[in-house]
This record gives structure tokens, sequence and C-alpha cells, in this order.
């Protein structure tokens, strides 16, 4: 057969061809992850001092950096799942205080609420133990790290909320009357029918919030957590070398963030459906 009469496809006849689905295609932006790690090892064996010695010094704070953001993320999907079904709930009470929680924090600074929760929150409790006279709670002492995550949770679970809210209206009305009508309760008919299609919905927009959180991370470097960003200011405090650290702490994180966003683009094909 000439070139010339070589058989031509379309995108659906693709589809059908085994291994040629969109799904089971490798997506071609895995070069880019691939060109920013080719570029870190290029620096590490090029010039190994100060870059390897940067690697080493930074290393626990990419573990606390993916700990927190991990730890935070999950907990934010679950406050912003009750968030979102507060601000759909037909209780007016529960909609209120929904509703407030969400306007509220999102007007306020996500670096102010670390702050707070670092600071402001454990003085709170001490107060309360000696109001109270509760040894515990007056000689009680903040955790970093668990301070951290709950202000990073208090904060995206709002903006969480209004994605989840969003996602649930994009449900046709007909798919819940489907359910009750089947003898379903409430809770049921958003547990087994609306809440697995709204997840789907959904899934870009939490990508997009599970990178920004990531990125967000970097403030609880101000509330003493010992993350990538912090490690790297101790580094370049005592070696006064600014654009090896910085530049190394940015690679570093553009390989998380980009490797986070490939991975939801993969979860998003396998969970494609059409409407």
């Amino acid at each position: 057969m000439s070139a010339s009469q070589k058989p031509q496809f379309n995108e659906e006849e693709l589809d059908h061809i085994p291994g040629a689905e969109p799904s089971s295609r490798i997506d071609a932006w895995w070069w880019l992850v691939g060109m920013v790690v080719g570029i870190t090892v290029l620096l590490l064996i090029i010039k190994p001092d100060p870059f390897w010695n940067i690697l080493q010094f930074v290393q626990d704070g990419i573990v606390v950096t993916v700990i927190v953001t991990l730890a935070s993320f999950i907990l934010v999907l679950f406050v912003g799942m009750l968030g979102g079904l507060g601000r759909l709930s037909h209780k007016r009470i529960i909609y209120i205080i929904s509703t407030l929680y969400v306007e509220l924090v999102r007007g306020v600074p996500l670096l102010v609420q670390l702050i707070w929760w670092y600071f402001a929150v454990p003085v709170m409790i001490q107060s309360l133990g000696t109001s109270f006279h509760i040894p515990s709670l007056e000689s009680f002492q903040a955790d970093p790290i668990a301070m951290a995550v709950m202000g990073l949770v208090f904060c995206y679970g709002a903006y969480m909320s209004e994605i989840y809210r969003a996602g649930i209206q994009s449900i046709p009305k007909g798919q819940m009357e489907a359910a009750r009508s089947l003898g379903m309760t409430y809770f049921q008919s958003m547990q087994h029918i609306v809440l697995p299609q709204a997840i789907r919905v959904i899934l870009p927009p939490l990508g997009n919030e599970f990178i920004a959180l990531l990125k967000d991370s970097s403030l609880v470097s101000v509330v003493a957590v010992a993350d990538l960003t912090r490690r790297g200011r101790e580094f370049s405090s005592t070696h006064f070398n600014p654009i090896e650290v910085w530049g190394m702490v940015a690679l570093l994180y553009l390989i998380m963030t980009l490797f986070s966003a490939r991975v939801v683009n993969w979860i998003e094909k396998k969970t494609k459906f059409e409407r």
C-alpha cells in the first residue's frame, strides 16, 4: 500500500481501537515534568556544592510540606462537603451557619488566619483553663504542624464548600427525585446517587485546589513549621547564597506541583463520562 493509500482514522474511530482511547494515551505534558527534573539533576551533578548540600538540608522540609498538604487536603474534602451540603440545606439555621462560615473565612487572608491559629487560639485555650481551673488547658502549648493544618483546613474548607455546592447543583434535580421515588432517604440519595456524580464534575477544581494548597503551604513557615520554605530560609541565612537556595527551592516546588497536576489529569481521564 502506498503512502497516499494509507487508511485515515478520525478521532471517533481511534477511540474504538484498543489502546488508542484518550484515557490510554500518555499525557504529553509529562515531558515538562521530565524537563524540570532533568534540570534539577543536572544542577546537582554539575555543581553539587551548593545544590546537593541544599537538597540534603531541605529534604526533611520536603517531607513536612507533603505531610501538611496531604493531611490538610483530606480534611478539607470532608469540611468542604459539610459546608456545601449546609449551603444547600433547607433548614434555615444550618444554611445561615454555613453561609456565615464561607463568607467570613473567605474575607480574611490565609496568612492572618494561620497566625491567629498559632498565636491567638492557644491563649484563648489557656484563658479557658484558668477560668475553669483545668490544669491541662492552663498549660496548653500549640503544636506548630497541628495548628498549621487547622488553619489551612479552616480557610480552604470555605472555598471547597462552594466547589461542592456548585457540583451538587450541576446534577439534574430529576436524579434526586428518581432516587426518592425508589424509597431512598435524602441522605441515601446524596450518598449513592448525587455525590458520586458531583465528584466527577468537581474533579478539575479539586485538582486546582490541591495544587494551590501545596503552594500556599509555604506560608506555614511563618508559624514555626520547618517546611521546605523555612528550611530554605535557614540555609540561605547561614550561607548567604539566596540565588542558589531559592532557585533550588523553586525547582522542588515546581516538580511537586507539575507532578500533582499530571496525576490529577490522569484521574480526570479515568473518571470521565459523557453526558
